[in-house]
């Protein structure tokens, strides 16, 4: 799921006297060399010698957004294609090579891009970029109809673990539905469909695999302890020579979406507690407004202090639980709270009571206070995005990719700095008074409990 989304907030201040960001540590700027091979394969360099471990992240510009209707989940297929073995890694060495030199790996696939990634010791570095060429170059030859199968089916049963079997599960590829429209890039869920994964044939995948999978889509960050030099020798030798791809199609133009009116969605779970999640249109990724609507977001569920968090679950202790974030992606953005009631509680007093909350922002704006611990917070965050090798070669990344620089987050902690307590009261207002998708998640045979215009 999108990293950026922050439900919970660590490390802030419990003094009564708390520091604006200005007086928070800085974040520092990461030190990069960017280079571009003749394939088009996007190379940065990040060294940090503090610890003998080394990263290679790859960062391929596609995900489920760049699926069609009747296609999806090709993207997060390939996350798992990807570690089935090369033309000269045979299958299941990718992980055991990898692991016998002490590292380890993984990947992730989100709406907008794919990536994976090795850590390991620093005499491993030829290695991991080995194993990343061979996969990038040479994966066609040995894709056949019987990995395919296995990893469909090893899609499919990650989908019934984490969606289908899980209490609320649906939830969210329910409101993505009702949100955005069937043409929209982000109508469907990263995971894709049973049907369409069923549907998808070996000629589909490895079409997909030619259009994507290529050096002029991707993004390689080697972060860490290593030699400059003999970093570029290796890339240059191991992916140097793996062609071009065919030319790109453009990134799926959107038109700008609209909830035209209160929709409200019910659906019956195996779960004991029903609970309420209430959707507003957001905005994409380092829009104006994305900076306050994350602050509103902290405001209102940010920690144990917040609006929500405060009234709902420890001073009127009607609710479970309480989570309010703004999930902004390259192409558009959404804002979401949802609320668990307790036994005996109702999903329509939850909603009357967010309802409530929200209403106050947007007529008596927040408390400085509020301000800076959100801020403080969103300034905590950064710093540990930035803590690990890993964790920095992923903002590398990010940067370059939908800020079109790689050392963009001195830029993007500014955002978080420049909010004001008015600017969050004018989003809540432009945003969580308008129309809305509300969707009930309630026990099997309790529809009674939808929500139905929000109060009670």
């Amino acid at each position: 799921m999108n990293t950026r989304v922050l439900v919970t907030w660590t490390l802030i201040a419990a003094v009564a006297g708390l520091p604006g960001p200005a007086s928070a540590q800085g974040v520092p700027k990461l030190q990069y060399e960017k280079r571009t091979l003749p394939n088009g394969l996007e190379l940065i360099l990040h060294e940090d010698h503090s610890t003998p471990i080394v990263v290679v992240n790859t960062w391929y510009k596609v995900g489920s957004g760049d699926e069609k209707a009747g296609r999806t989940g090709f993207a997060h297929l390939f996350e798992h294609v990807m570690f089935m073995g090369s033309e000269n890694v045979p299958v299941g060495q990718f992980d055991k090579w990898l692991e016998a030199a002490g590292g380890n790996n993984n990947g992730s696939t989100t709406e907008d891009r794919t990536n994976y990634y090795e850590s390991m010791p620093s005499n491993a570095l030829p290695l991991a970029l080995w194993l990343d060429a061979d996969r990038m170059g040479h994966l066609l030859p040995v894709m056949d109809q019987a990995k395919l199968d296995l990893q469909r089916d090893v899609v499919k049963n990650e989908r019934r673990q984490r969606v289908e079997n899980v209490p609320y599960g649906k939830w969210n590829e329910t409101v993505l539905a009702a949100l955005f429209p069937a043409t929209h890039p982000y109508h469907w869920p990263v995971v894709g469909s049973m049907e369409d994964l069923s549907a998808a044939s070996l000629d589909d995948v490895k079409q997909f695999f030619r259009t994507y999978y290529a050096p002029n889509n991707a993004t390689l960050v080697i972060a860490g302890d290593f030699n400059r030099d003999s970093a570029i020798t290796w890339v240059n030798r191991y992916f140097g020579a793996i062609p071009r791809g065919p030319q790109l199609p453009p990134r799926p133009s959107v038109p700008v979406v609209t909830i035209p009116r209160d929709t409200f969605l019910v659906l019956e779970d195996r779960v004991t507690l029903p609970r309420v999640y209430e959707n507003w249109k957001g905005e994409r990724i380092y829009h104006e407004n994305d900076a306050p609507l994350d602050i509103l977001a902290s405001v209102l569920a940010g920690d144990k202090n917040a609006r929500l968090s405060k009234r709902l679950v420890f001073d009127m202790q009607v609710a479970q639980d309480v989570v309010a974030f703004n999930n902004s992606t390259k192409l558009d953005g959404y804002f979401t709270v949802w609320v668990t009631p307790k036994p005996g509680q109702t999903p329509a007093k939850m909603a009357a009571i967010v309802r409530e909350e929200i209403d106050k922002v947007v007529k008596d704006g927040i408390t400085p206070r509020e301000l800076a611990r959100a801020q403080n917070a969103r300034r905590t965050s950064f710093l540990d995005q930035i803590a690990s090798v890993l964790g920095k070669s992923d903002r590398l990344a990010e940067y370059n990719y939908f800020a079109g620089t790689p050392d963009w987050i001195q830029q993007d902690a500014a955002r978080y700095d420049r909010v004001t307590a008015a600017d969050v009261q004018r989003v809540a207002a432009q945003y969580l008074t308008k129309p809305k998708v509300v969707l009930t998640v309630v026990p099997q045979g309790k529809k009674d409990l939808m929500v139905m215009g929000g109060t009670e």
